[in-house]
Formats: C-alpha cells, structure tokens, sequence
C-alpha cells in the first residue's frame, strides 16, 4: 500500500474547489457522470481503432445509492486506470501550487471536462471521503484502490475487481445527506444528465404489485442517449420535434415551429430552437434553452450565446466550442460566442423568411404568437432588422396583413398630408376606439391594429426607419386633423362666444386623479360628434415607453393631457351656446363692458410706456399698470364664475361631458351612477 500526499494539498485545493470553482455543490453529480461517460467513450474509440480487442459488453452506468453506509456510487466499463494513471490524473493534479494550478485550469474549461483531475474533486465538496476503485482495460491489469478522506494525504493500494472500469464511492458528508435521497438523485441525474451519449442507470424500474411498488429487473434508464438534435433533419417528421419539444416542456402548447441547428465549421454547434406560443409577459418565458456540452447539460443561461430576443425561445444548443469558465457555470469571453450568436440569428432570420414565402397564409395565421419574437428582435438588433423588414407584417383592424412595403403602397394616395408625410393611423383596442375608428374609416383611411406588447416602441423605430412617415393613434386629435391636407375651416363663432362656450365646459370637467383637460372649440361640421376627448400623442407615446426604458420613469408621474374638443357646428353644442348666453346676458354685460374698457386702458398704458425702460417708471406709472391688470383679473374671474354657475346647473353640458369620459372608458364609479340616473329624467 503506497501513502503520500497529492500534488495540491487537500487543505488547500478543497477550500478553492468550494468557494472559488463551484457555486453549487449539486454539480459534482454532473462531473461524476462525465468523467464516466468520457472513460466510456474513450474505450468504443479505442476498439474503434482497434486499439482494444475485448467485447465491449453492455457499457451502461450505474448510480447507486446505500443509505445504511452513506455511500453514492458511479461507476463505469470504461478504460479504468492502472496505479500509474491514478497518480497522473488523481494525485498529480498541479505541480507548483495552487496559484499556477488555477492560472493554468480556469479559463480552459475543455481542457479539464471529461478527465479525472479537477472535475474529480469537486465530489468533496458533498463528500468526507472518497474512494476509487479501478481496474484498467489493458491485458494483465491489477485493479487499485485509492482512498482520500479530504486530508493532505491518501492511499493507494491494490484491489480485487474482476471487471474494467471505475467505481467511485463518495461517502456523503453529513451536512448533505440530501444527496442520499433517492428523489433528490433523480431529479439531478434528469438535470444534468438526460441526454448523455451512454446510458445512464439509477435502480430499477418499477410497477405495481400487491397493492404496492415494486422494483422489476430492468435498469431504470434516465437518458436519451440519441437525442433529436444529434440527428439528421432529413430523417425527422413535425411529429418528432412535438413529441421531443414536450419531453423538455412538458406542460406548454404546441410550438409554432423550430429551427434544427447543425454547423461544424468555423465552430461546431447543433440544437433545436422552437417558437412557443406566447403574446405578452416576456420575463416568465426566459431561460427556456437549455445549453449542453457533448449532451452533458451547462445552464439555462443562455445570454450572450443566443442573442437577447432569441432568449424568449425554447429549445437546446449544444457545442464543444463555447467557452465555460472551469466549473461550467458561465461563459468566457470570446470570438466564438459572437460568431454563434450571430450564426444563429442569420439561422432564425432565414427560416422565418422561408416560411413566409412557401406558405403565407400559415404565417399570417401565426403572427399574432410570432410578432413579439420578430418586433423584439428589430428593436435590439440593426442586423435582424434588415433581414425581418421583409417578412414582418403590419396588421389592420379588419384582420387583413401587409408588408411594410404593400402597406405602403395602399395608404400612399389617401394618406399623405399636405407637408408630404405619409400618416400611418393605428388603433389598440378596437372596441375602445371604436367611435374614432369608425371616423378614420369614413374618411377613407385604413387604421392598423398595434396592440401588441412591444408595439409601442415598435412605432417609434419604425417612425425612424419610414422616410417622411409619421404614426398617429385614432384618438389622439379629432379626424380631421389626424392627416391635414388644407387650412382647417374656421368656426362662425366669435372669439368671445368661443371663450365663452369653452368655459362653461371646462368648468364642469371632472377632477380625475393623474388626467387633466383643456378645452377647445373647432368646426367639425353638423354631422361630427359634439364633443371629443383626445390625447396627445407624443405625451402618451413617451409614457408608454418609459415602460419599457430606464430613465423615462418621470414621464409615468405626469397626469395624462386630454383635449376636450367642442363641435361648434353641432346643434347640441349651438343650443347650449344659445341657453348660455340668454341666460347670462343681463348679468354678464357690465361685467364684459368693464372688461372691455379695462383691457383697452391696459392697452394704452403698454403703449405710453413701450418706449421706457422699467427703471424709468414712476411708481404712480407701475401701480397704474399693475391696478389695471388686477382689474382685468377680477373681472375675467366674475366672468368665469358666472358662466360656471349656469354651467353647474345645465344637465346638457353634464350629459355631452359623460358622454365623451364614456366613449374613452374614463365614466366610472359614482359619476357613472349619475349619468345613468340623469339619462333617465332627461328620457322622461
């Protein structure tokens, strides 16, 4: 029996092992098995070249659990080791000390996946003592046993084993006995382990039997050891990608469809993506792709390799090119990685055009599940971009789809507006904006349906890629002005019964938490609606998108700005100008003469005094001035609560107001009661 201490001493590499390699301890299960598989592998390569002679036999693994001994055991038919080997790759894992030992191993992940040596040790992080036993495939081999128990020093000595291969025994530590849970091994072996390339056994199989579960003879296999994405296209049907994507998804919908991934050069890279059916909430459908090395499971954190759109897929990639750092758990920076991601985009960008042009019809059908895919990825990338402006679709509120370009085309004639710009209309909600819809279609436009998650900022970056294009939602201004193409006509009111008339109103406006409005008179002809709410478009555009961008969040505190527009050509709205001013005529006409008089005095005085500089003023100058103007103050607020004071009593005035909060859904609660109950009297 041979004593000594490894090259790196215990009392020093296992503290590495466990804060500075590994974050998780879990993982060592992972590096057992690989370190199986690679000595499995290593024997059918061998035989392959005819380098061994023996029957290879069955070469399944086997993972055992013994809770009386506190053991878990992997072990293998592979190449095993000699004692010369175990002192090569167990012993001798560095030769000048810890610091030299992580410079030369933590950035070359490939270098250490799959070999005894560190991947090894990372079973002490759940392990008091760990044990091998192995007996090399060479002819005459004696079988060793080494044995560490997490000190400086081990042993090496000799061992009955009649067959090749490994046996690792971890006794577990008794702060992780969880890892003796049949359950909890199960679960991490169908993690990490699932699509290794050699069969991995963990017990038996079961079935039901008097009244209880028994174990049958037959191994229970947890991996596919061909999985769908190590296989030729050409060889698979639709039913094959369903049936594979709800082995990984169990619980979701049929995916929209997939891209299979195969490439070996300039790196060598393979895996399914698929387009799940989703609309909105992008977080919860992250890290839905599984990233594999040689089938061995990595992370569900895919950034960098998948560009950041492509992370709303699912699927698997697997490549032996990706850079880990040496415990697996995130990646290095490198070419590689740039080049895959954008390898992968070209890939999505490419497969999503063919669909488009070998069958529309399906596509069009999808887009509604695909526009989110498709818009995210414009906003975040310029390359995808210029590949997807082809086959990204604008939608109708009729349900009819247009490429950029057919769109284009359409609403060119009916709307450009008179500075040349073409005015794209859209719309959100359909049956919110019905009434403006509907005015935009009498028109003669056509209104698009943007109410997708992204759609927002969507129209922002379109704005910029359109030449002389503009957006505008249906209701952010009357129909008339949504596509100017001449001088708007002018009301017949005058400036004071303009003033007048939009006062009553907007001293009945309701007092909204975080929604103010002004008001406003225009000629909207007899036929238009006697009152309209609009809402600035640019306002609520910036304050839909500061959703979404770091830095807007001062936009989400602003009150929401509506514009009240009163039709003055309207008879409604004609009558209540007309009740108005009988009503108030008497009592408002001294106020409006001295009004008048005063502002006329004010003008005078602007004028005798335009030519001084303020200091110049006498003090009888400023106080004159600044009399006259408080005169004016005083007189325009008697006017205005004279005008509110009718105002407050004429159910009209109330009546047009609800109706227009209403139609934009802003009528709720106790305001809602009372117009309901003043329709009522007003039927009666």
């Amino acid at each position: 029996m041979k004593q000594g201490n490894i090259g790196v001493t215990t009392e020093n590499i296992f503290p590495v092992i466990k804060k500075f390699l590994y974050s998780d301890h879990e993982i060592f299960l992972r590096e057992m098995v690989s370190n199986a598989i690679d000595a499995t592998q290593k024997l059918k390569t061998l035989a392959t070249q005819g380098d061994f002679k023996g029957e290879l036999g069955d070469l399944t693994i086997h993972i055992s659990l013994d809770k009386d001994k506190g053991t878990l055991t992997i072990s293998d038919r592979g190449i095993g080791m000699t004692a010369d080997e175990v002192e090569k790759y167990i012993n001798q894992i560095a030769f000048s000390g810890v610091n030299d030992f992580l410079d030369k191993y933590k950035d070359k992940a490939n270098a250490i996946i799959g070999h005894f040596g560190l991947g090894f040790y990372s079973a002490f992080m759940v392990s008091k003592k760990v044990e091998i036993i192995t007996k090399s495939y060479q002819d005459g081999a004696q079988a060793v046993k080494w044995s560490c128990d997490g000190s400086p020093s081990f042993t090496l000595e000799d061992a009955e084993k009649e067959d090749r291969g490994s046996d690792i025994i971890l006794y577990i530590d008794d702060d992780c006995k969880d890892f003796l849970e049949k359950a909890r091994i199960e679960s991490l072996l169908r993690k990490y382990c699932k699509f290794l390339a050699v069969p991995v056994a963990f017990g038996k199989k079961t079935e039901w039997k008097d009244g209880k579960e028994v174990d049958t003879a037959e191994d229970n296999i947890i991996n596919d050891v061909e999985p769908l994405w190590i296989k030729a296209p050409s060889s698979l049907k639709d039913e094959d990608y369903i049936k594979f994507y709800h082995t990984l998804f169990p619980m979701n919908d049929d995916p929209l469809f997939w891209i299979h991934l195969n490439v070996d050069y300039p790196f060598n890279l393979t895996g399914i993506l698929y387009f799940p059916r989703i609309k909105s909430n992008i977080e919860l459908q992250r890290d839905k792709i599984q990233l594999y090395c040689n089938q061995v499971f990595v992370t569900d954190q895919v950034d960098g390799i998948v560009p950041e759109f492509l992370t709303l897929l699912h699927g698997v990639i697997d490549s032996p090119d990706i850079p880990l750092n040496v415990s697996r758990s995130y990646l290095q920076s490198d070419a590689n990685v740039k080049k895959i991601s954008t390898y992968i985009t070209k890939k999505v960008a490419d497969r999503l055009q063919n669909i488009f042009k070998e069958d529309r019809k399906n596509y069009e059908e999808k887009w509604d599940d695909l526009k989110i895919f498709i818009n995210y990825g414009m906003l975040s990338r310029e390359d995808f971009y210029d590949r997807a402006k082809d086959f990204a679709l604008l939608k109708d509120i009729d349900g009819k789809f247009f490429t950029f370009e057919e769109y284009k085309t359409l609403i060119k004639d009916s709307q450009t507006d008179k500075n040349g710009d073409l005015v794209y209309l859209y719309a959100n909600n359909k049956e919110e904006q019905y009434s403006y819809i509907e005015a935009a279609k009498s028109k003669g436009y056509s209104v698009l349906l943007m109410d997708g998650e992204l759609d927002t900022p969507v129209v922002s970056m379109l704005e910029q890629k359109f030449e002389k294009s503009r957006f505008t939602r249906v209701d952010s201004d009357i129909v008339d002005r949504l596509i100017i193409k001449e001088e708007m006509k002018k009301t017949e009111l005058s400036k004071e019964q303009s003033a007048n008339l939009a006062e009553v109103f907007q001293s009945q406006m309701p007092k909204i938490e975080k929604a103010q409005f002004m008001v406003e008179v225009q000629s909207l002809g007899e036929n238009g609606q006697p009152i309209l709410l609009t809402q600035s478009e640019y306002m609520r555009r910036m304050k839909d998108i500061s959703r979404f961008q770091q830095g807007m969040a001062f936009y989400q505190e602003m009150p929401d700005s509506y514009a009240a527009v009163l039709n003055a050509d309207h008879p409604l709205i004609k009558k209540v100008l007309e009740d108005t001013e009988n009503a108030t005529a008497d009592t408002l006409k001294p106020i409006e003469s001295e009004l008048k008089g005063q502002e006329a005095r004010l003008a005078a005085l602007h004028q005798s005094q335009k030519n001084k500089k303020p200091e110049e003023l006498t003090q009888e100058e400023k106080d004159d001035l600044k009399n006259t103007e408080q005169a004016i103050t005083d007189q325009k607020k008697k006017k205005n609560e004279l005008l509110a004071g009718y105002a407050k009593g004429n159910k009209v005035i109330h009546q047009l107001i609800d109706l227009a909060l209403l139609q934009n859904g802003m009528l709720k609660g106790a305001a809602l009661n009372k117009f309901l109950k003043r329709s009522v009297e007003m039927i009666r």
